[in-house]
C-alpha cells in the first residue's frame, strides 16, 4: 500500500477500515487483490443497491459504449437522455401522482443539494435554510452549512451561515411537542429567525445514526411547511431509488415535496449522476444560471434506464426489499438482545439498518471485527455509535443472513473486551 500512502492525501477515510486493496467485485460481494472474498453491507454508501457489475445493467453499459454511442453532452440533448427522462415519468413520476421538472445538476449529491438551495432562495426571494440536528447533506459549503457533523462543518475554514438548525424527530425529551420551537420562531416576530426559504431533511438519516423519521412527523412538517409558505426538500440521495422500500422514502408519509433530491443509485451502476426534481412552477431558472461540465453523463442514464425497466415497473421489488429489511430487523433484533447491558437497540426502515450501543467505541469495534471476519460495514451517528447496514437490495437472503452471522460474532467479540458503563 506504500503507493497510496505516498501519493494520496491524508484526507481518505474508508480505506482506514479496510485495509486491503479490492480488485474485483460482483453481486454483494467484493474480492481484494489476493482473491479474498467480503461480504458488501454498504454497497459504496448507498450507491449500488443492484448490486456491483448487475449483469443486466452492465450488458446494456457495453452494448451502448461498444456502439460509440454519446458519452459527454453537458446539457444537449441526446438519445440516452430522452430515453433516462421519459422511462422516469412513465414509471415512477406518472404512477405516483408526480409532476416534477428533471434538472441535470452535477454528478454528485451535493450538486443536487446546492441546485435545490439555490433554487428554493432563488423562487422565495428569501435567505435562511431549516434544517435538522445530525442531518448530513454534503461536502461543499451550502450542503455543509446545512449539516450537523461539527468535524466535517469545522473543515469549511469560513462561516457557515443562513441556516437555522431545528431538532429532528426524536430528538427532544419526548415530551416536548413536535415543531414548538419551530413553530414559535415563525410565529412571534421577535425570534429573530427570518421567514425560512424552505426547510430540508432526510426522512431516514444514514450518517447522522439511522435516526427514522415517523410518518406522522413528516407530514405534520410539510404541513407546517404550507402553512407558512416553506418550500419542502427531501433529500432522497441516500435513502431513495428503493433504499427504505418505496422508489421515494418519503412515500409511505403521504406527502409531496416541493423538491427532492436524487444521486447515488439513480443511475443503479454506481456510475455519477444526480438529480433535483421539484414541482413545475418552481422552473425560475435562466438558461445557464446554473450549469457545470458533468450534467450530461450519458452512460449513467442509460444503465438508469435499465435499472428503471428491470426493477420498478410494479411493486414486487419494493414489497421484497420491506420483507428483507424486516427479516434484516428481526435478527437485529436478537444481536441487540444479547447485549442489553450495552443498550443495544435496533433502528432503521427496509434495507437501512443500524445497530446502535449506548457505550461509546463498541460499534467502531463492531465493524472492525466484522472486516476481519470478511463483512464490509460502516460505522454512523455523531460519535459513530451505531454499525450501519446498507446491504445491496439484491442481496438474496442467505447473504443476508450469513452476513448478519458474521455481525453477531463481532458484536460478541466487541463486547468481550469492554465494561458497561
Amino acid at each position: 500500500m506504500e503507493t497510496f500512502e505516498r501519493l494520496e492525501s491524508e484526507v481518505r477515510g474508508y480505506c482506514r477500515s479496510w485495509p486491503t486493496v479490492f480488485d474485483r467485485a460482483s453481486g454483494s460481494r467484493v474480492y481484494d487483490e489476493n482473491g479474498r472474498p467480503y461480504l458488501d453491507f454498504f454497497a459504496g454508501a448507498g450507491s449500488l443497491n443492484y448490486g456491483h457489475n448487475n449483469p443486466e445493467l452492465k450488458a446494456s453499459l457495453v452494448e451502448y459504449l461498444t456502439d460509440d454511442r454519446i458519452v459527454h453532452s453537458l446539457d444537449a440533448y441526446s438519445v440516452a437522455k430522452r430515453d433516462f427522462l421519459k422511462t422516469f415519468e412513465e414509471i415512477v413520476l406518472k404512477p405516483r401522482g408526480l409532476d416534477y421538472k428533471v434538472q441535470f445538476p452535477g454528478p454528485a449529491g451535493n450538486n443536487a443539494v446546492e441546485a435545490a438551495l439555490k433554487l428554493a432562495r432563488k423562487y422565495t426571494g428569501r435567505e435562511t435554510i431549516v434544517n435538522f440536528t445530525n442531518g448530513f447533506h454534503g461536502m461543499t459549503l451550502g450542503a455543509l452549512a446545512v449539516t450537523g457533523n461539527s468535524m466535517k462543518r469545522g473543515g469549511a475554514g469560513v462561516p457557515l451561515g443562513h441556516v437555522a438548525t431545528m431538532p429532528f424527530d426524536n430528538y427532544m425529551d419526548g415530551r416536548t411537542p413536535d415543531f414548538l420551537w419551530l413553530r414559535s420562531l415563525l410565529e412571534d416576530s421577535g425570534s429573530g429567525l427570518d421567514k425560512p426559504a424552505a426547510v430540508i431533511v432526510e426522512t431516514v438519516q444514514g450518517e447522522g445514526g439511522i435516526n427514522v423519521a415517523s410518518a406522522q412527523w413528516l407530514r405534520e412538517l410539510s404541513d407546517l411547511c404550507r402553512e407558512y409558505g416553506i418550500l419542502m426538500i427531501v433529500d432522497d440521495i441516500q435513502m431513495g431509488c428503493g433504499r427504505t422500500g418505496d422508489f421515494f422514502s418519503f412515500e409511505e408519509a403521504g406527502i409531496t415535496p416541493d423538491i427532492v433530491t436524487l444521486s447515488k443509485s439513480i443511475s443503479g451502476y454506481g456510475l455519477p449522476m444526480a438529480l433535483t426534481l421539484f414541482k413545475r412552477e418552481l422552473d425560475v431558472w435562466e438558461p445557464g444560471e446554473h450549469n457545470g461540465t458533468f450534467r450530461g453523463f450519458n452512460p449513467a442514464m442509460v444503465t438508469g434506464t435499465e435499472a428503471l425497466r428491470r426493477y420498478w415497473t410494479d411493486n414486487s421489488f419494493a414489497e421484497a426489499t420491506k420483507a428483507k429489511g424486516e427479516m434484516v430487523a428481526s435478527r437485529l433484533e436478537e444481536i441487540a438482545a444479547e447485549h442489553a447491558e450495552f443498550d443495544a437497540h435496533v433502528r432503521g426502515r427496509g434495507l437501512a439498518r443500524g445497530l446502535a450501543f449506548g457505550q461509546a467505541g463498541i460499534a467502531k469495534a463492531v465493524a472492525a471485527e466484522s472486516y476481519e471476519r470478511g463483512l464490509l460495514i460502516e460505522t454512523s451517528g455523531p460519535e459513530d455509535e451505531v454499525a450501519k447496514l446498507l446491504p445491496p437490495l439484491t442481496t438474496s437472503d442467505e447473504d443476508l443472513l450469513a452476513g448478519l452471522d458474521i455481525m453477531a460474532e463481532a458484536a460478541r467479540a466487541a463486547t468481550k473486551v469492554a465494561q458497561p458503563a
